[in-house]
Parts: structure tokens; sequence; C-alpha cells
């Protein structure tokens, strides 16, 4: 293996060589999803080259006698079309395994572990009103008697609005006894008082929400080693947070800071639906009959808007970008580089890298064309944007990313215009084209006001993702609305794929 000339990110084409045995009926040539920067040099004694790429000489080798195979692409995305007869290959006519379980039938037998697990000792949950935590603690409260499963609802000043009150409206409508709301707001809010590194972020909510715990567990006389903590957990969350074999951190997980590392440890910690990935826990949520409008919700991150609004420990102009320069051209773009990192995942690592602005007058797809060649050809690139509005982009050259951290104003405007954005989306009829839609808040401003980055995009394991590819007059619309908000100077549209990019910014 070597570093590559180029990187592939994103979707590339594969060209079958021997479409037999772990390849076996696939087409010539198919769409997979890469994340590579390296590449193998030469084939390993009794290998075969079964399948390359454009940029990719081995994408996929073989020792069939050995029943050895090496992919350079993910064959477990959605994304790579025929990725599930890959595996089915491997693991039915390679490895000559049988299937003898169905996820229809895991509801009975992730309580029997509940129940194994938990033994005589209660659970406290933080339930934040999304699909993962609630699903978790469903399981819990149907596995146990009510009265040794506690849900508290902590409002930590980050939720999207009216989350408090649709939390209320479940709890009534389930008959849930067993959940109490906790304000937190100011805890929250004033720990991250001039913080603006993400994982530092990330961290101190995860200590908070430690801290709440344990005044929630004074005040219900909880003893010492005889309570679990329960958390949403799922699968894509432990492997970002790099504690599966041999994965890299590509961002701290709120429910992985090191505090609950030390419970997890101590055995004091239990995760029912860790292991899943999200559409398997919305299948386990249908099971326990969970409300549809519950278990289809948009995916929202443990830490809420606290990592959708980004922030900025100095003041900086952004400048043309010398280095996407070249690339921007060939679309008669203008490309800008910023000087406010985001995070992305490239080659299965973290990266955190400046944020690159696309201006100029162009369609959807050229935009998102010059975004996969700039994060393909230029290292350091991660996430590319494209500018809105305002229509007159040289105005670009006066817009400078300013001090800023996170305040209850801030969190209050990105609230609005999440909200705002959301149900423009679902009146349009557009609601079920996206699996997810991250509204971001930047402090880049040309007024003294804030930055909205849009960022819709489709997936179905938030492992990878494509950006939506919403229409352009849509886009427009919700531009001109937001606009209209005191505070809001411009607006952006993220037209990168995962990877190079996270779906979240931070």
């Amino acid at each position: 293996m070597k570093p590559g000339r180029t990187h592939e990110y994103g979707k590339a084409t594969l060209y079958v060589i021997q479409g037999d045995s772990i390849l076996a009926g696939l087409r010539k040539k198919e769409t997979v999803w890469m994340s590579h920067g390296d590449e193998v040099v030469r084939i390993p004694p009794g290998f075969q080259l079964l399948a390359k790429s454009d940029s990719c000489r081995v994408a996929t080798m073989g020792d069939n006698q050995r029943k050895f195979y090496g992919l350079q692409f993910h064959p477990e995305v959605t994304e790579t079309h025929h990725g599930t007869d890959i595996l089915r290959n491997f693991i039915f006519c390679i490895c000559g395994s049988e299937k003898n379980w169905h996820v229809e039938e895991l509801v009975s037998k992730l309580k029997t572990q509940i129940k194994t697990q938990v033994g005589d000792r209660h659970v406290l949950f933080f339930v934040s009103g999304g699909i993962d935590s609630t699903v978790a603690f469903t399981l819990c409260a149907s596995a146990l008697a009510p009265d040794r499963v506690l849900g508290v609802f902590v409002d930590t000043g980050f939720m999207r609005k009216h989350e408090k009150e649709e939390i209320k409206r479940l709890v009534v409508e389930r008959r849930w006894k067993n959940i109490r709301i906790f304000e937190a707001a100011d805890l929250f809010i004033s720990a991250l008082d001039g913080e603006a590194n993400p994982e530092r972020k990330r961290r101190i909510i995860g200590d908070c929400f430690l801290r709440v715990q344990e005044q929630v567990e004074k005040e219900i006389n909880l003893s010492d080693g005889g309570w679990l903590l329960g958390q949403g957990t799922i699968y894509p969350d432990t492997i970002e947070s790099g504690n599966s074999e041999k994965a890299a951190v590509i961002k701290t997980h709120h429910n992985r800071v090191p505090a609950i590392e030390k419970l997890i440890a101590e055995g004091r910690v239990i995760e029912p639906v860790k292991e899943f990935y999200k559409d398997e826990v919305r299948i386990i949520g249908r099971q326990l009959g969970l409300p549809e409008e519950l278990v289809s919700k948009n995916p929202f991150p443990g830490p809420g808007l606290a990592v959708r609004c980004l922030c900025s420990e100095s003041e900086n102009p952004i400048q043309r970008s010398d280095s996407a320069r070249r690339v921007a051209l060939k679309y008669r773009l203008q490309a800008w580089d910023v000087p406010l990192q985001t995070v992305g995942v490239q080659g299965d690592y973290r990266s955190y890298s400046n944020l690159v602005i696309l201006s100029g007058s162009a369609k959807l797809e050229t935009y998102s064309e010059a975004a996969r060649r700039i994060t393909k050809e230029i290292r350091g690139t991660n996430r590319v944007a494209f500018l809105v509005s305002p229509a007159d982009s040289r105005v670009l050259k006066n817009a400078r990313v300013c001090r800023s951290f996170i305040t209850k104003d801030r969190l209050d405007l990105l609230r609005e215009v999440d909200h705002i954005s959301h149900q423009m989306l679902t009146n349009a009829g557009l609601a079920a084209d996206v699996w997810q839609f991250p509204v971001v808040s930047l402090p880049l401003t040309l007024k003294g006001g804030e930055t909205i980055a849009l960022r819709p995009v489709y997936s179905s394991d938030a492992m990878t993702a494509r950006h939506a590819n919403l229409p352009l007059d849509f886009i427009r619309r919700v531009d001109e609305r937001l606009r209209k908000l005191k505070g809001v100077d411009m607006v952006l549209y993220d037209v990168t794929d995962k990877p190079p990019a996270t779906i979240e910014w931070e």
C-alpha cells in the first residue's frame, strides 16, 4: 500500500474484471461508495485482480483457494448499489453460513438481555425525544417493572422548537408515569461559554449530563451500585467514537466521553440498541407500538443545536481560494476559503479543515460536481457549500468570521431558522425525500448577523450520505424567507457527501 495520486470519496464506478466468487452476479460496471487515499501497489502472491476503478488499479482482489478477499470500497452502505449481494456472496456462498435470525424476532430477545443485565437494579434513562433514546427507554420500560425505570428528559437549551411540548404530549398519550422533565438550560449553555472546539464542546455536554445524573440520583435516593445508566447509543455512534476495533475517532459522541467510558468499564451502563443501525431501530420502534410520527422523525444529535451552532475564538476575513480556484473556474465559479473548520471523514479517519464556499450562478448539479472535484483533488478540504444569497457574490470580499460562542440568542435564532426550514420542506411535499435536514449557524457575517447553512441529506444508516438535490427554486424560497429574519446575513447550501464530510458540521 502507498498514498494514491488522487483520493476517492463518495460515488465511484467499479469495473468488474472477474465476476465470480465474491463479485458473482454483479454487472461489468457497478456504482460503489469509496473513502480512501491509499492504493494497493502490488497484489500479494495467491491473489487475483477482480475489479478496478478509474483512480484505483486494485479495487477488489481475492484468493479463492484460501477464501481471502480485499475490497477498497464499502459494500455495507446503501450507496454501493449491489453491496448487499457482495456481502451475501461472502457470508452464505464463501463462508457457508446460514441465516437463523430475523429482525422481527429481536424485541423478545432484547427484553431477555435487558432483564439479565439489569438484574435487581434500577435504570436511569436520559430521553431526548429522538428515536434512539425513546426506543431504548421503551424497551427497558416494557422489559422491567415500571417503577424500576426512570426516564428523564433534560431541557439542555439545545432542543428544537416545540421539542419539550412534544415530549409532554407523548408522555400523556403513552401514559408514561415514569418520565420527568429536568430544566438545565442554564447549566449547559453556561458550561460552553468561551468554547469553540467541537470535540471539547461534546465532552463538556457529556459531562453536564453526568452532573444532571448525579443530581437526579440524589433526589430519587438511588443507592450506590443499585442503578444503571441507560443510553440510546446506536452502532454508528460506537464506530465514529472509535470504540469498535481498529476504528478511528471521527467525533466523540456525548455518550462516549471519558466519564461515561469509566461507567461502561464498571458495568454500570445499559445500551439496548447499541448494535443496530437507524433503520433497524425504527423497525424495533414499530414493533413496540411507538407512533409513526416519532419512528419516522428526522434524526437529531444528542448534543442538539450545540453542534449545529459553530463558534470561533478569533476574527478573520475570508479570501479567494488559490487552491480551489483552478477547479472552480472550470465551472465558471469562484471559490472562497473560510477560516472556519468543520469535521469530515476521509479514508475512514477524522479530518478537520476549513470550509470552501462556491459563488456564482449555476445548476445544483454543477455545484455538486465542482464540490466532488475539489474534495477529491485538493488535500485538506472536506466540505464545500455554495452561496445561495446574496445574488451579488462580490460582497463576500467583505465577509469575515467573527469571534463568537454559544449564547441563548444565537440558539433562539437557530431554533427559529431550523423550524422554518423544516416547515417549508414539509409544505413543499419534499420531507419524504430527505433523511435528515441539519440547519447550521455560522459566525460568518456581512452586517453583524449570522450565516445559515442548509444541510439536507439522503441516507439510511448515517454511515454514509448523499447531499440532497432539492429543487433550486425551493432552496431560493427558503433563502428568501430566512433572510427576512433579523440576524441572518447569508444562506449557504452544503453540496458535500459523506464522506468526505460528516452529516453534522461538528
